[in-house]
This record gives structure tokens, C-alpha cells and sequence, in this order.
């Protein structure tokens, strides 16, 4: 491949770190600077330019949708030339390390993967066995501190070693119960793909040698949001050639929460001798005044890199301040300024978003947005495959490859109703632990000497299980799906309910059946034959994360906190609630490093902006029922004067006041005949709306402009809008 091709359209800077081959390479790539770029095409220079074979390279990323993105780049670029590149996430690469040798720690290659759901009921059953009553042992307070602990590289002997109090001590206590179980039902969670895979290269440096000489080159993105056994894991693999390149920026460092540690970046250079060091700092997202604002934030900061972002484009807004009288003022104005923007400029609704530090800001938004009937989507939500019935049919299945998957069974033995009571598997349970048995056969036990019509369900159902894990287990996993849902009478069970949520379910479990062809379709050629293709499905879906889940729609509003927007971009952008003890946070704000990430967090949030920033700060708050007075957010003072501006704020007005006043302003037209031209709709018109589509309209109240409609969209389901914001046509 001609050189001129992989490096075209790179800066300086950009090529620079493309045509670094050898040696450890840090690369501090500033907010849209263009990293993935540089990840892309030095991934093609080392295949395409130098000849090194794919097989010989490993990225890794943090989102399996990062990854996606680079590998089709990467293909874009190379063609079928990549094929054998291992590009992907920390937990799948150690999925994939763990499934072909976890055999050398004594472990089983069949291992389920529990989430976060799983790995609390392993804690409840831990606290269990330890006759701890989980009222006053809150569960998810010991999850937390085994997730630390595996986040620091950290077995139960190692905690026990570094347990501080007697705290700590009973914690220690815990986590060794909750390994055991682990252990006992064949699973592993989040944490061990990472903690045991290091472990495997501790006690096995025949297996390190291995992935050593395989991967010859390593390349890591978002490396400041690594943690200790990350960083470790990463050593160890570069160990030997010291073919390493990272790519962050400490700036955006703001996951110390989920144990991170900003340490790993800052002291790069110091790890690795000879480390060469290039700064992106030209940014191509932002205009200059959003530029440097969040540039004049986060240089507040100790612990940084000290870099000079700029930006060639020319011009732009000046960052907007919103001082509001209180929260409800807030966001109508933001509101205001959506429903303005988008009939005068004619912006789509997914230019905009609104970031919060905290989910529950999110609630007043939502009101006025639902109040005017502007579409939207709240990222972070529910994801598709944590939704319960969709989560109950891949119980089932884990149950299937996995007989020993007491959680699995726990979540599914009486789904559909079945009368196997908690009662049943509590009992059920006790006895498989005093006989050394997994739960399954714990209740085949019971069932032995229960009464009849216990017994009888509790076969029927083993024997129902037994049917779907011997005859369907090796078909393709839509069909096992098809199959699940036949035979457990799941489906049945939705469809006797006859109500719209029911049938929102229903169309969830298509949509599995859809992911599930899918999925069969992109690996009835894949060459593993030693795993089923439902083995490797459950793979690719224990390992989706949140923001996997998150596609930008063009005619949706997004509210999400500033967590959930790393890594994305809105042409503009509202950050909301700059108040002391809301941003920073109250939890941060008196320690030196949590207030410096809560700056880092400021700086994301701004750099999200690509054309229009505004931030707003609300002088009163309800809070926990009562009435707060705010004081502003010290972040705004560290925003230069000569790039920001203040917006009018209309205090006293109400919130009514202020978007009726608006809505009936010149700018909007809403004098539209539905209908037989007199203005009124009645129940049974078909209407088309410009969001949601075709739809039947069930219901009216009111008269003229202010009638509420209560519609059966086609595709959006039941909604209910006002006429004089609806702009509704005939269909």
C-alpha cells in the first residue's frame, strides 16, 4: 500500500505518532483531537507500510463500540490485510486469553459471566452463609469493595494481607465466601476476566511467553482510565519487546470511581526508559471561545499535563451563562432554547443535549420536554439486554450451558409462574449446600421428599430443562431462543396478558430474536470449533457495556449525565446545575483529588460542545423535598471573562409564563386544521405526526388547540400530545 495513502489527511503531529514504530510511545491527545485517527492509521502503517503481520498486533479499547469503530477503519483502509488483527475491548481480550488456558489455574474453559445483578445475588447468598442479615450488611456496599479490590489486582489472601480494620476483616470474610461461590457455579465476573487472566501470567510464565511473542506490538486507547490491573496486565504483555503505545489524556481521567488511577498515565514516562512523549493539541471539534473555557478549567489542576489546545476554525458563539431564579426556571429555558433553535434555525432535535452531574437532574427536563412533546432520549437508561424478560430468556440459556448457574436458576425457576415458590428454593438451596451440590440438584433432591404437588412441579420443570439443553443446545441460537420461548411458555404467558406493557416485552424478545439471526448470520463461517455458537453468544452479550447501547438518533433531544457523554460530541450542548455541592459534587469537594477529577469532569462536559455551550445555574433547588439555596459552582469563575456571556434571565416569571409566552411568539405556527378543517380531531382519525409517524388516535379531551390526544403510533406505540404542539397531518 503506497505510504501516501495510510498518512493522508494527518496534522504534524498526527503523522508523527502514526510512523513511531518501535519503543514505548505516549501519545496526550487532547478532547477531539483526533485520536482514534491516529490509533487507525498507525494500526495500518505497521500492516500496510512495515509488513508486520495483524496477527502480530493487539489493540485495545474500552467500549466494544470504540472498537468497532477503529476495525472498520482499519478494514476501510487495508481490506482483507487486517484479517488477524485482535482489536478489542480489556474484557474480551481476556475473555478470549481465559477460555483457551484459565485450565493451567485448575478452572473450567465453560465459565459463565456474571453481571452486575449476578455478583450481588453471589453477595446476598455470601451474607447468607455467613448468617449475616443483609439489612444490616448492605450488599451492595461489599460488592463495591471486592469490585476495589479486584480493580487493585487484589485475590482474597492478598486483601487479607492489606485489611485494616475489623471492617476490612469481616469484608476479607465476604469475598472469600463470594469466590467460593463463583468458583462452585463455574462463573466469573467482570473483575476476574481481568484479575485472573494476571494471575494466570504470574503462575504461568509459559502462557505470558505465548501472548509475548504473538502480540509484538500493543496499543492501548483511554489509558488514563486504566486501573491497577490494567496498567499491570498491560506491562506484562509488553514486558519483553516494549512495542507500546498509549493514547489519553489525563484531562479526561474521571473514572477514579470505577478505579481508575490517574497515576498510570502520569507516571508513564518514568515506567518505561526511552519513552517518547507527542502532544495532539490541535482540536477538531470545538470552536476556540468553547476551546478556551474548558482549556482555562481544568489548567486549575495539579496533576495534568500541562498542553496548549487550539483550534484552526475561526469565530463562534461565545459561551452562554444562565442564571436562574430556581431549577424550574432552569429548565424551561433550556427548553425554550431547543424549541427556538429548532423552529428558527431549523436544527433537528439530536443536535442537542442536556449533561448533568447526577441522574435525578434529570426529572425537570424530562417534565417540560414531555410537557411540549419534544422527542427524547435519556442515555444511561435501561440497556436492552438488562431489560427483565430479556435478561429472564438469557438465563435460560446460560442454564443451559451451564446446569451449575445458580443465579441463572434462581431468576427463572418460577418465570413464567409455575408454583415453585421461594420457599421451595430456599430449601432447595440449604440442602445443595449441606450436600456440596449446585442448586439444580439441590431441588432434584428436595423434590424427593417433598410433597407430591411440589415435587411433581419442581420435575417438571427439571425435565423441561433437560429437554431444551439436550435437543436444542446445539442449533443456532435464534432458534434456541424461538425454542426457549415456546417451550418454557414464556411468550404464551406475555401474550394471555393482553396489555401494552406485555407488549412492549413482546417486541423486546423479537428484537432478541433479531440480534440472535444476526448473530448467527456474521459467524456461521467462524472457525472455533470447540465452543457452540450459543456459548459465544452469551459471550458477546455479557460483555456489551452501557455506551455499546448508545446510538445518536437525529430527531431525539439526549439527556445524560457528563459520565455518559465521554467520548461523544453535539453540535450543542447545555450543562446544567454549575452549583456547589452539585458540580463538583458534595461527595468530591473537599478532597484535593476528588474536587481535580470533578474539573476533569467539568472539562468533558464543555468539550462535548461543538458549536453552542451553555451553562446554567439555578439560585434555589428542591432537593429531597425541601428548598435549597445554591451557591454558583466554583468551575464558572475559572471561565475566562472575554469568552462567556450572560443570558437575561426572567425571574419571577413561572414556568408557564415563560414558554406559553414564547410558544405564542411569531416564531411558531400552530393555527393547523386536522381533520374536517375545523381544527378538531376525533378518536379513530389516522394522523401522521413528524416524529413518531402514522398512528390512530384512541382518545380526545379538551377543545381546538388545547385537545390531548391519546394516539397508537405504528412504531412508537401509545403516546399522548397536544394538538397545538403536535403538528399532526391527515395519513
Amino acid at each position: 500500500m503506497r505510504l501516501e495513502t495510510i498518512l493522508d489527511g494527518l496534522n504534524d503531529e498526527q503523522r508523527e505518532a502514526v510512523e513511531c514504530v518501535e519503543g514505548p510511545l505516549l501519545v496526550i491527545a487532547g478532547a477531539g483531537s483526533g485520536k482514534t485517527r491516529v490509533l487507525t492509521h498507525r494500526i495500518a502503517y505497521l500492516i500496510g507500510h512495515c509488513g508486520i503481520p495483524p496477527e502480530s498486533i493487539l489493540a485495545v479499547t474500552f467500549t466494544n463500540k470504540a472498537a468497532r469503530e477503529m476495525r472498520e477503519r482499519v478494514e476501510k483502509t487495508l481490506g482483507a490485510d487486517s484479517e488477524g488483527l485482535w482489536l478489542g475491548t480489556f474484557h474480551s481480550t481476556c475473555v478470549r486469553i481465559l477460555r483457551r488456558d484459565i485450565g493451567h489455574l485448575g478452572r473450567s474453559r465453560g465459565f459463565v459471566i456474571y453481571d452486575d445483578a449476578d455478583s450481588l445475588g453471589v453477595v446476598k447468598e455470601a451474607l447468607k452463609r455467613l448468617n449475616l442479615d443483609p439489612k444490616e450488611y448492605e450488599p451492595k456496599r461489599f460488592r463495591w469493595r471486592i469490585d476495589q479490590w479486584k480493580n487493585d489486582g487484589l485475590l482474597p489472601a492478598k486483601a487479607a494481607e492489606a485489611a485494616f480494620d475489623l471492617d476490612d476483616e469481616l469484608s476479607v470474610d465476604i469475598y472469600t465466601e463470594y469466590q467460593k461461590i463463583l468458583t462452585d457455579a463455574d462463573a466469573l465476573d467482570f473483575g476476574d476476566l481481568l484479575l485472573l487472566t494476571v494471575e494466570l501470567f504470574r503462575k504461568h510464565p509459559e502462557v505470558l511467553a505465548h501472548y509475548q511473542r504473538r502480540w509484538q506490538y500493543v496499543l492501548v486507547d483511554e489509558y488514563q482510565d486504566t486501573n491497577r490491573v490494567q496498567y499491570e496486565l498491560v506491562r506484562m504483555l509488553s514486558d519483553q519487546h516494549k512495542n507500546l503505545c498509549v493514547v489519553g489524556d489525563p484531562d479526561q481521567s474521571i473514572y477514579a470511581w470505577r478505579g481508575a488511577d490517574i497515576r498510570n498515565i502520569l507516571d508513564f514516562e518514568n515506567d518505561y526508559d526511552d519513552t517518547r512523549v507527542i502532544k495532539l493539541e490541535r482540536n477538531y471539534r470545538s470552536t476556540q471561545p468553547i476551546l478556551k473555557g474548558a482549556s482555562a478549567v481544568v489548567a486549575n489542576n495539579a496533576d495534568r499535563h500541562e498542553k496548549t489546545m487550539f483550534t484552526e476554525r475561526e469565530g463562534g458563539d461565545l459561551i452562554r451563562f444562565f442564571e436562574a431564579v430556581d431549577d424550574r426556571e432552569e429548565s424551561a429555558f433550556v427548553i425554550r432554547e431547543i424549541l427556538g433553535k429548532n423552529r428558527r434555525e431549523h436544527r433537528p432535535y439530536g443536535d442537542f443535549a442536556i449533561l448533568y452531574r447526577t441522574n435525578a437532574q434529570s426529572r425537570s427536563f424530562e417534565d417540560e420536554l414531555l410537557k411540549y412533546d419534544i422527542p427524547y432520549t435519556v442515555v444511561g437508561g435501561v440497556r436492552f439486554y438488562d431489560r427483565a424478560e430479556v435478561k429472564d430468556v438469557m438465563a435460560y440459556l446460560r442454564l443451559m450451558v451451564n446446569p451449575a448457574d445458580d443465579q441463572a436458576l434462581r431468576r427463572v425457576v418460577n418465570k413464567p409462574t409455575r408454583g415453585i415458590g421461594k420457599t421451595t428454593v430456599d430449601k432447595s438451596a440449604d440442602l445443595a449446600f449441606e450436600r456440596g451440590l449446585s442448586l439444580l440438584q439441590g431441588l432434584a433432591a428436595f423434590a424427593e421428599t417433598a410433597a407430591a404437588r411440589t415435587a411433581n412441579k419442581v420435575r417438571d420443570f427439571l425435565a423441561m430443562m433437560d429437554r431444551l439443553q439436550s435437543e436444542f443446545s446445539a442449533r443456532p441460537v435464534d432458534e434456541i431462543i424461538n425454542e426457549v420461548l415456546r417451550v418454557t411458555g414464556y411468550l404464551a404467558s406475555l401474550e394471555k396478558e393482553e396489555t401494552e406493557d406485555a407488549n412492549n416485552r413482546i417486541e423486546n424478545l423479537r428484537e432478541l430474536c433479531v440480534a440472535a439471526e444476526d448473530f448467527h448470520i456474521a459467524n456461521v463461517d467462524n472457525p472455533d470449533t470447540e465452543r457452540s455458537e450459543l456459548e459465544l453468544f452469551l459471550d458477546q452479550v455479557a460483555l456489551v457495556s452501557d455506551l455499546d447501547s448508545y446510538e445518536h438518533q437525529t430527531e431525539v433531544v439526549s439527556l445524560m449525565t457528563v459520565h455518559s457523554a465521554k467520548g461523544l460530541e453535539f453540535p450543542l450542548v447545555f450543562l446544567v446545575g454549575m452549583e456547589e455541592g452539585i458540580f463538583p459534587h458534595a461527595n468530591s469537594s473537599r478532597d484535593a483529588a476528588g474536587l481535580e477529577e470533578e474539573r476533569r469532569l467539568c472539562y468533558v462536559g464543555m468539550t462535548r460542545a461543538m458549536e453552542h455551550l451553555t451553562l446554567s445555574y439555578a439560585g434555589e433547588r428542591r432537593r429531597y423535598r425541601d428548598l435549597s439555596y445554591q451557591t454558583p459552582s466554583r468551575f464558572l469563575n475559572e471561565v475566562p471573562e472575554e469568552v462567556i456571556e450572560g443570558v437575561a434571565s426572567r425571574g419571577g416569571r413561572t414556568r408557564e409564563q415563560t414558554l406559553d409566552d414564547y410558544a405564542q411568539s411569531d416564531d411558531f405556527d400552530y393555527n393547523q386544521d386536522a381533520g374536517d378543517g375545523s381544527g378538531e380531531v376525533v378518536p379513530g382519525m389516522r394522523v401522521r405526526h413528524s416524529v413518531f409517524g402514522v398512528g390512530v388516535i384512541l382518545s380526545s379531551s379538551g377543545e381546538g388547540l388545547n385537545q390531548k390526544l391519546k394516539i397508537k403510533f405504528e412504531r412508537a406505540g401509545v403516546k399522548t400530545v397536544m394538538v397545538r404542539y403536535a403538528n399532526l397531518e391527515l395519513a
